[in-house]
């Protein structure tokens, strides 16, 4: 916890304008992040729940439920955390929330400061876990659907603000989603000094090989492989992809440029080389895909394109074709390296359960277990490749805002870490 005193409140006077950053680490090699010891071994934190909807198999379910019922909800060990309050915006018929409330003694509140102050006058919880995904909202004219992180956001900071008080704050997914209200989130945190972590479960759950490359490789090109929903789906992709090229040399100092493209325009990228077609071919191979897929004849297949400020050219597919996510890197003076996520889904989406460690790790030791700055980017990416897809007629854009500088974290995936 850290108390918000008079000169963190005169910093808010003095914060940066939109499109301004608050680079606070110089980019350089990955550190190597600690693991914490096995949960049964440390003492339980409290958390407050903030999430948009709870029915089964939703985020809500399978991020909350293992820490009311075990890694693999089913009674068994589970995170040194334990849930003190939720505050749930939207009720469904299927909505689990009141039931859980009932079975756990987990009370629901109904504003999201009573939530995080659990009815009292003070912040007696150590963390706060805002969970925006699933739910009847609106989408904007990119295709992003609205989630209320930003309210969501706005209020826990508003409560800490107003018990001068923070927390760390775990936000499920990419910022915003829109850019400016994940930026305007960023900005925030950065001004009261909230220890904020967001981002998906892919960059630390199951992969098909348990083989990585080490901090400071020398990467010469990139193709990844995504599929489904170009916002909902495509923010995995972009974090997998960009949890292995930040282990770049030099990284990461940002993107200059982004680009969406479909159709024949997209394919010209690759017939001219602009794409490596030997990466693409081989991050194509090695997901799984719809039996006798072909790449040309997936008609709503759309490709992400951008360049790193250090000039390293990265490219993301997303094909209907693909029920998969992977990628291919050409590495200096090695054979092709490729990378593909497992997506298990017993015991109860496993891959939840090591995106709860790492959020675990952030409440037990009050610091981001990994930079949030990865998500900010990686955010930023898609919503400027959608922007061009679908509103500029696929035109590069110059990215000056994504100028994101930071230094990574070298935070295992599920096969090298434990429960």
């Amino acid at each position: 916890m850290l108390e918000i005193s008079r000169r963190n409140m005169l910093g808010l006077a003095m914060a940066p304008a939109a499109g301004a950053f608050l680079n606070t680490a110089q980019a350089m090699c990955p550190v190597r992040q600690p693991v914490v010891a096995p949960s049964d071994n440390r003492p339980f934190k409290s958390v407050a729940a903030v999430v948009t909807i709870y029915r089964p198999f939703s985020h809500s379910d399978v991020i909350l439920g293992k820490i009311l019922e075990g890694w693999e909800q089913k009674g068994g060990p589970g995170p040194a955390l334990k849930l003190a309050s939720m505050y749930v915006d939207q009720f469904p018929s299927d909505d689990m929330a009141r039931q859980i409330s009932q079975k756990h003694g987990v009370p629901i509140f109904d504003s999201i400061e009573k939530a995080i102050t659990v009815g009292g006058d003070q912040i007696p919880v150590d963390g706060v876990l805002s969970i925006g995904e699933h739910g009847d909202y609106p989408y904007s004219d990119l295709g992003q659907q609205l989630y209320p992180r930003r309210r969501f956001f706005e209020e826990i900071a508003a409560t800490f603000e107003k018990y001068k008080l923070v927390v760390p704050v775990f936000n499920d997914k990419h910022l915003g989603p829109a850019w400016n209200d994940g930026l305007w989130m960023y900005q925030r945190a950065q001004q009261l000094q909230i220890p904020l972590m967001a981002g998906s479960s892919l960059p630390v759950g199951h992969r098909k090989s348990a083989d990585t490359i080490p901090p400071g490789t020398q990467i010469d090109g990139a193709v990844g492989i995504g599929y489904s929903g170009l916002d909902v789906y495509g923010i995995h992709a972009l974090e997998f992809l960009q949890w292995h090229l930040e282990r770049r040399v030099g990284a990461e100092t940002g993107v200059k440029w982004v680009q969406g493209l479909k159709g024949d325009e997209m394919w010209k990228a690759v017939d001219s080389g602009e794409v490596r077609k030997d990466l693409l071919e081989a991050a194509f191979a090695a997901v799984p895909t719809a039996a006798n897929a072909v790449m040309r004849e997936d008609e709503q297949a759309a490709l992400f394109l951008f360049e790193y400020e250090n000039g390293l050219r990265a490219a993301q597919f997303m094909f209907q074709c693909a029920t998969g996510t992977g990628l291919a890197m050409a590495i200096r003076n090695r054979p092709i390296f490729t990378s593909v996520f497992d997506e298990r889904t017993e015991p109860k989406y496993p891959h939840f359960a090591w995106l709860l460690k790492a959020i675990e790790q952030m409440v037990h030791s009050g610091k981001p277990t990994y930079p949030v700055e990865r998500t900010l980017l990686t955010g930023g990416i898609l919503d400027r490749a959608l922007t061009s897809l679908l509103k500029d007629g696929g035109a590069r854009r110059e990215t000056p805002e994504l100028a994101i500088r930071y230094t990574p974290v070298d935070y295992p995936f599920a096969q090298h870490n434990s429960l």
